[in-house]
């Protein structure tokens, strides 16, 4: 890991602000993208699954953002309604597009399960964003269990491209599904599968992968495709 990250103060409403953590690449690596990334429904920015995928992309060239939902911020475990949390991560966006070091990036916006899906409504409202892409690092298409509640409907309605990280076991979605929806709804999508990964990408010790390796080959696919033209 690089240096600390930046500690920025995002107002989300009147009286109602949450932390954000701005990873910068070094000057020497900057590829002129910001990654915006929000955390998943059960743990915060600081989580060690956001924090390594934070500073290793910073690290491969990245600014890379992250941020706390209010909910979150506040210290409750039930997230909040879906308003909010969309205003949340427009707040962030808006805060990023602003910031004196990134005003002239290219956008890339997603995030850690639901952080990722709360992402692609926001793009999908929202016409105007001019995205450079979204990333899902394992994208909830529906509960456990429940393959009868996709949550798709919204995605034909994004005009970026998206990158789809997806575990083969996780219980989330599988690829096979995500490249049902894809086929479906003819989204410009990828999808990277992790082979054995589960919703945090985490792999059985049986396939002989450590799971660093994992991880870094994650990043480097990710650093791939958000530096395409």
């Amino acid at each position: 890991m690089g240096t600390e990250p930046e500690k920025l103060i995002v107002e989300i409403s009147e009286g109602n602000s949450v932390t954000a953590l701005l990873y910068a690449a070094p000057k020497r690596d900057r590829a002129g993208v910001t990654l915006i990334l929000g955390h998943g429904a059960g743990a915060n920015q600081l989580h060690p699954f956001m924090r390594l995928f934070a500073s290793g992309l910073a690290d491969r060239g990245f600014d890379v953002v992250t941020f706390n939902f209010l909910y979150m911020e506040r210290g409750r475990g039930a997230p909040d309604q879906k308003a909010k949390l969309e205003a949340c991560c427009s707040a962030v966006i808006d805060a990023a597009r602003r910031h004196k070091n990134l005003k002239t990036n290219r956008l890339v916006i997603g995030g850690k399960s639901m952080g990722g899906r709360i992402a692609s409504q926001v793009a999908a409202a929202d016409s105007e964003l001019s995205l450079a892409g979204l990333l899902f690092l394992g994208y909830p298409l529906h509960p456990p269990g429940r393959p009868d509640k996709i949550r798709d409907a919204h995605l034909k309605d994004i005009r970026a491209p998206m990158l789809f990280l997806q575990g083969t076991r996780d219980g989330f979605g599988t690829p096979d599904e995500l490249r049902a929806v894809i086929k479906a709804s003819k989204l410009s999508a990828n999808i990277y599968v992790i082979e054995g990964g589960d919703h945090s990408f985490k792999v059985p010790k049986s396939l002989g992968v450590p799971q660093e390796l994992v991880y870094e080959r994650a990043m480097d696919e990710i650093a791939r495709w958000s530096k395409a033209p």
